[in-house]
């Protein structure tokens, strides 16, 4: 799918990894508390005409809206985490899912990492909210702390690879956060790069990446890189942990006991 043709880029700093029933939707309006100072004024950054046929949107108010009209349409978007950007679609829109897959040449035996606004969205999401997952959630969350839950059983199998399972969070990046909120509902956050390859942390990279396959980077500037997000599988008679990430074991030590 070929890029937009306006461009407008703004600086910040801000995930995107891989690892409905009814999914209720949600009207609650966006926070955009800091996001006027995160992005001050829109910068070329240095872009090369060639990027600049993407439509490439500053990370404000208007920039959020536009990028959640487009994943309601269907449409594939990048945006800022806290460690990454990752792509977003609407989770219940079949052919953008496939339009994940295809735009990272990934295979489908492996499930898409979703962001919720906040933990009133899981009850459509998840089968199930174990105790074992409250003290997690209160502590880590927002932030780079990915919660494996049951999955419910109307989410679409390229969500969970057909493992039953669904990997959620809440994004602790102010621009992911009103992203998420404008939607309306929970969106994909896998990494925004073909598999195998170095995640991105700034909308340059993404563009290098992923060039015109994609209709939407809204820049945050910078983000965090390094880990992604910690994931920890909250489904079984323990927490587990089954990927590293940004959150140390030993911080999340006390809470893996029964």
């Amino acid at each position: 799918m070929p890029c937009g043709v306006s461009f407008n880029t703004p600086q910040g700093k801000g995930e995107g990894e891989e690892w409905g029933g009814e999914i209720l939707l949600f009207t609650k309006p966006p926070i955009f508390t800091s996001l006027e100072l995160l992005n001050p004024a829109p910068r070329r950054a240095g872009l090369t005409p060639d990027e600049m046929n993407c439509q490439i949107l500053k990370a404000n108010r208007r920039g959020i809206e536009k990028a959640a009209q487009w994943i309601l349409r269907g449409k594939v978007v990048a945006f800022p985490t806290e460690t990454f950007y990752g792509l977003g679609v609407d989770v219940l829109d079949a052919e953008a899912l496939q339009q994940i897959f295809r735009i990272k040449q990934r295979e489908e035996d492996k499930p898409l990492l979703l962001l919720v606004a906040d933990r009133t969205w899981l009850p459509g999401l998840v089968k199930n909210i174990p105790p074992r997952a409250d003290p997690l959630m209160e502590k880590f969350w927002p932030g780079p702390l990915t919660l494996v839950f049951e999955a419910s059983p109307h989410l679409s199998p390229l969500l969970t690879a057909n493992t039953g399972k669904i990997g959620l969070r809440i994004s602790s990046h102010p621009v992911a956060q009103a992203l998420v909120r404008v939607v309306g509902r929970a969106i994909t956050a896998t990494s925004a790069n073909v598999s195998g390859q170095p995640s991105a942390s700034e909308a340059r990279e993404v563009f290098q990446s992923l060039g015109k396959r994609i209709g939407v980077i809204l820049d945050g500037g910078k983000t965090a890189g390094g880990l992604g997000s910690t994931v920890v599988d909250v489904s079984g008679v323990s927490p587990k942990i089954i990927r590293q990430g940004v959150i140390p074991q030993a911080e999340l030590a006390p809470f893996l006991t029964k």
